[in-house]
């Protein structure tokens, strides 16, 4: 039991236990460049949360970023305006954080956005949750409300990680940032588990021997909802989730997540190094961010970076945000800026297929209350239908109200990837008709709808990476190439990062620290350094880096 004077869980990855939070907000800064590097020109590629937040830091070090966006900024923060309603939005991409996200938590708190809690099922802040599967419906508040199917599901959940992951240590070890703790069980389980699907730990976990109960855990789950989509990855990718708390107690952004990275874009940061008080992004790029990028090439010591618009300049650093795959047919690339085992990397790299569907409705019907039933008309609904999760957005009764009508994920999204927006809301309709019959949704329907496909959007090609069983030796490859010392001359200067390379896929907070990672390596590259009190993620990182596992 944790006592409320405890430490709080936060997003320590165990792989690379680094402390981003208190490196940002130490007061002696990230560090400092040579005089003479003081104004220099480093491309930051994408305008997503990790290209903003590295070029945001460059700034504040004195640095130039020349910040090239395909689309708009923002990237998989995308808060869509319903057309005719541009005040409310339908969130596209990310719309729920964590509170444990402490380094993505110190730009949220320093821009002043305000956040509330998000209507996950079964959450305090949800009026209600109805779980429909195999046609039978269950409505309820709190889990203590569901069958008791339910809780013995929830159960063997917690006793199967309890029993065989340490869950009690590790999440003690992150609230302590006990590194050696972290490091000596976190290094044991990748080894056990690296080659284990989540589906394959359940299923070998005792406490799930019932196929309906591990049925039942992939339609429902915990935390944010169903986890089957997930079956197929490894299980380590589920474990850092429920180690740092990344599926609890969840917020979304007032107005729409897309105003972070635009607030870093506008911002003007106390403490600037060489540039005068008030600069800010925007305005070292009068007239928005160069358009999107077509290819690298190396050019002695540095990169050439060619765009759109067909203009090529070269620089001495690269920090590349996008999904790596856009290397490997929408960007030309020379073979020389990764080497030979990151270029595998790149290959192997597997992302998750996700779509959404939004409208926006006159009011919040869904609250009204049903005569036959005295419960609410609708509910946050999770469902082995087409739909799969259905969330509600309340700002008031006398305010419209968004619905995400549909919420799925890999196999689930490719069910919706060759419909048209309005075939989406047909078909998702009629599926919610069969779980709330006589409810006219489409009778309130006021502005929309809006849908995304991310493995369909040109730029991503999926939602976030998810490693398969067996890929956390490429995945580890992508992560260390910030720290290019032993690098190869002609593969140094390019550093990627981006939540695709971190530990944590699908969550911002690993934007923000692999963009941190950059910045270390921008640094060292142009001959900085950290204050003695204040080291960075490379200084640190021989004692913190990711286990290596044999290859032979």
């Amino acid at each position: 039991m944790t006592s409320a004077s405890s430490p709080p869980v936060t997003m320590l990855v165990p792989d690379f236990p680094f402390s981003y939070d208190r490196w940002l907000s130490h007061p002696t800064g990230l560090g400092s460049v040579p005089p003479d590097k003081l104004g220099t020109e480093v491309a930051v590629i994408g305008g997503g949360m990790a290209g903003l937040t590295a070029a945001y830091e460059l700034m504040r070090l004195g640095l130039r970023p020349v910040v090239y966006e395909a689309g708009e900024l923002g990237g998989r923060m995308r808060s869509v305006p319903f057309p005719a309603h541009p005040e409310h939005v339908a969130e596209m991409g990310a719309m729920r954080f964590p509170l444990s996200a402490r380094a993505l938590f110190h730009y949220i708190d320093r821009l002043g956005i305000t956040t509330r809690p998000f209507p996950n099922p079964l959450a305090p802040q949800t009026p209600a949750t109805l779980i429909d599967l195999g046609g039978r419906r269950e409505w309820a508040r709190t889990e203590d409300e569901l069958p008791e199917v339910y809780r013995e599901v929830a159960d063997a959940w917690a006793k199967s990680l309890q029993e065989r992951t340490e869950l009690s240590l590790m999440q003690s070890a992150i609230r302590e940032r006990d590194v050696s703790t972290l490091k000596g069980v976190w290094n044991r389980l990748v080894g056990e588990y690296d080659d284990v699907s989540f589906y394959g730990f359940l299923a070998g976990s005792p406490a799930f021997r019932s196929f309906k109960h591990r049925e039942i855990f992939g339609q429902v789950g915990f935390g944010t909802g169903g986890w089957d989509t997930d079956f197929p990855n490894s299980f380590l990718e589920i474990l850092r989730v429920v180690f740092t708390d990344a599926d609890a107690e969840q917020v979304l952004v007032d107005g729409g997540a897309q105003r972070i990275p635009r607030a870093l874009w506008d911002h003007a940061p106390a403490g600037l190094a060489h540039w005068p008080a008030g600069t800010t992004l925007a305005s070292l790029h009068a007239g928005g961010p160069r358009p999107a990028v077509t290819a690298l090439r190396r050019r002695g010591d540095g990169i050439r970076v060619e765009d759109a618009a067909g203009e090529a300049r070269d620089y001495p650093a690269v920090v590349f945000t996008p999904h790596v795959w856009n290397l490997l047919g929408r960007i030309g690339c020379d073979d020389s800026l990764l080497s030979t085992p990151e270029w595998i990397a790149v290959e192997r790299t597997h992302y998750m297929g996700s779509s959404k569907l939004f409208v926006l409705t006159d009011r919040p019907f869904w609250r009204d209350t049903d005569p036959l039933t005295g419960r609410d008309t609708m509910a946050m609904t999770l469902t082995d239908r087409m739909a799969r999760g259905v969330y509600l957005f309340d700002e008031g009764p006398d305010r419209p109200g968004v619905m995400c009508l549909s919420y799925t994920w890999n196999d689930d999204s490719l069910k919706f990837a060759t419909l048209s927006p309005q075939e989406r809301l047909d078909a998702t309709l009629a599926r919610l008709g069969e779980i709330y019959p006589g409810v006219d949704i489409r009778s309130h329907i006021i502005d929309g709808p809006l849908a995304v496909t991310w493995e369909t959007e040109p730029h991503f090609m999926g939602a976030f990476r998810a490693s398969l069983p067996g890929q956390y030796r490429y995945q580890r490859r992508l992560f260390n190439q910030f720290v290019q010392d032993g690098a190869a001359p002609s593969a140094q200067g390019l550093f990627l990062c981006g939540d695709g390379i971190s530990w944590t896929p699908g969550f911002a907070e690993g934007a923000v620290t692999t963009a941190l990672n950059a910045v270390w390596g921008v640094l060292d590259r142009l001959g900085g350094s950290t204050h003695p009190d204040n080291p960075g993620p490379g200084d640190l990182f021989d004692g913190l880096a990711p286990v290596e596992l044999p290859y032979d």
